[in-house]
């Protein structure tokens, strides 16, 4: 319903521009030329332009509205997590040791042959105390 609304939307811009540009202005527009006679005559043809505007216009602002407290109200789509990364450390800080106690108090898991590798790459952390955290 809400895709239907917004193509409805659409159409009334595009109707309401269409409308406007046709309108006599001061420089002349883009205003039809034809007999003077008859229903679009200048006078008639105004007349007819005019209420039209305002028609599309309401229509436009009103259609505004209700797509606004539609899209207010939808509740969006369950984000599936099923292809979320872990969290990684950030550069810098070295892994727990194998068997040393963590921040709630159980012992790091073992590491992998490729983070022992890394590990085994890695330069030794230093003692971070007095070293200020960039912000």
């Amino acid at each position: 319903m809400f895709a239907f609304l917004l193509l409805v939307h659409a159409i009334i811009a595009a109707a309401l521009v269409t409308v406007i540009l046709m309108q006599r202005s001061e420089g002349g527009g883009l205003g039809m030329g034809g007999s003077p006679s008859g229903l679009m005559s200048a006078r008639g043809a105004a007349d007819f332009l005019t209420r039209a505007t305002a028609g599309l216009a309401t229509a436009f602002v009103g259609l505004s509205i209700v797509l606004a407290v539609l899209a207010a109200n939808h509740r969006p789509a369950a984000v599936d997590t099923s292809l979320a990364r872990p969290a990684s450390p950030p550069a810098g800080i070295a892994p727990p040791r194998p068997g040393a106690p963590t921040a709630d108090g159980t012992e790091a898991a073992p590491f992998s042959a490729a983070a022992r590798e890394a590990a085994g790459n890695a330069t030794p952390a230093a003692d971070n105390s007095a070293v200020p955290l960039a912000r």
